[in-house]
Formats: structure tokens, C-alpha cells, sequence
């Protein structure tokens, strides 16, 4: 009787082990198989900076960035040239509906929140924060080129957790 005591809490630890294992493993993996249906450049900064040519934005079509920071930190942002002229950067979340893990489609001259819906003027972006715009990323047009400090995008990690 002892033996098969025994050999039960044997089995059952090993597989309270195993699936504790695959939870934390399948929470790991699931940083990088969120709901984005729009693709995104992987992006690595030179000395702490991300640096874009302007004329990359010139067409006035969002483009979707991805900066890997360790295997399960990383951070999604896009640019856009807004019909103002202005070039504009913000993280593919908000303070709303980044749990739903989607972010922005551009439809126009608009911004479009992929889980609820919500439209947001690109010559809004960075000047209007909070709900469900897109979080605000600085952003800097120094010679013809966008800087980005690393340090300005990693503010964004929480929106990726």
C-alpha cells in the first residue's frame, strides 16, 4: 500500500511539474504570438538610438516597427508622415485596449484601433494621449533623419507584457 501511495504522488508531482512548465514556457511564447495582423520591421538601435531616414515616411503610410529587447521584452511601434507634414511616432498600443494585444491598421488619413474600432486622425498623433489614441512615442527629425531614443521606446514595455 505504501508503494502505491508512494508512486501516485510520484506521478502526480511530475505532472503538477510538467504543467506548471508548459504554463510558464506557453506565457513566455505568447509575447511574440499576439493578435497583430499588420507585419512589422524588426529594428535594432545603433548606440542606443533608432535612426530613420524621412523620406522612408514620405508616402504618408504608417509603418509598423518591431524592436526585440531580450527574447521575452520587446516593443511594437509605428511612423507615420501625417497630411500636416509632420512625421509622427507612437507605440501599436494604448492605455485602453493593448491587453487585447492588436494594435493599429491605418485606413487614410486615420489610425484605426483593431479591437474596438476607434479612428484617430494622424495629425493627432503624439498631441492627443490617453483612452485609446495611440501612446505618444518622442521622436526627433535631426538632418533629414527620425531619431528615437532606445530609451524612449523601452518607456513602451509595459504595453507588451
Amino acid at each position: 500500500m505504501k508503494k502505491h501511495a508512494f508512486a501516485t504522488i510520484l506521478v502526480l508531482s511530475v505532472l503538477i511539474l510538467t504543467g506548471a512548465g508548459l504554463l510558464i514556457v506557453g506565457q513566455a511564447s505568447s509575447a511574440t504570438n499576439w493578435n497583430f495582423t499588420i507585419p512589422a520591421e524588426e529594428v535594432k538601435p545603433a548606440n542606443g538610438v533608432f535612426t530613420f531616414s524621412d523620406s522612408l515616411f514620405v508616402d504618408g503610410k504608417a509603418k509598423h516597427f518591431l524592436y526585440k529587447h531580450s527574447p521575452s521584452e520587446w516593443v511594437r511601434f509605428f511612423v507615420v508622415k501625417s497630411t500636416d507634414g509632420v512625421t509622427r511616432a507612437a507605440f501599436d498600443a494604448c492605455d485602453v485596449c493593448w491587453r487585447n494585444k492588436k494594435g493599429y491598421t491605418q485606413q487614410g488619413n486615420e489610425m484605426v484601433c483593431i479591437n474596438c474600432g476607434m479612428r484617430f486622425r494622424t495629425d493627432k498623433i503624439n498631441e492627443v494621449r490617453g483612452g485609446c489614441n495611440p501612446a505618444p512615442l518622442n521622436r526627433a527629425l535631426k538632418g533629414g533623419s527620425l531619431v528615437i531614443t532606445q530609451g524612449d521606446v523601452l518607456q513602451g514595455l509595459g504595453f507588451f507584457k
